[in-house]
């Protein structure tokens, strides 16, 4: 089967110079779009996102995990291991620095993730993502 590629937008600006850099490899994405094995390129905006220019753009990179979660107001669901963990534990600080979140605390990326959606009762279908970063700069 053929990669898919992606181009994924950017507007967590802590996460942004790091992603560019390789310092950060991971991303959660509400939805359940990828799979291993896609190319993703990430991009910023000049201005307003969705409304301005693309400020950079990233070279593709491969998805080499792709793990389904939902996402609830107080903590993430993971069916791999069968688990719910809150946003106060220490899986779920691991979790935040790996994602590039300032400060890398669990509650940090509970604000932003549920800063940045709507999250139902029922939970919110996401995705984490990690690639494998290259210093290619082909686009």
């Amino acid at each position: 089967m053929r990669a898919r590629k992606w181009n994924i937008p950017l507007t967590y600006p802590p996460k942004i110079q790091a992603v560019q850099d390789g310092d950060c490899t991971q991303s959660i994405r509400a939805g359940d779009k990828f799979r291993m094995g896609d190319l993703v390129s990430f991009h910023g905006w000049e201005g307003r996102p969705y409304h301005s220019k693309w400020s950079f753009r990233t070279p593709y990179w491969e998805l080499i995990l792709v793990e389904e979660i939902s996402i609830y107001s107080n903590g993430i669901y993971s069916p791999w291991p069968d688990r719910f963990c809150g946003w106060d534990t220490p899986e779920m600080d691991a979790l935040a620095k790996l994602d590039g979140i300032c400060p890398p605390t669990g509650e940090e990326l509970g604000r932003v993730l549920t800063g940045m959606h709507k999250i139902p009762d029922e939970g919110l279908l996401a995705q984490i993502i990690l690639w494998e970063y290259t210093r290619d700069t082909r686009r």
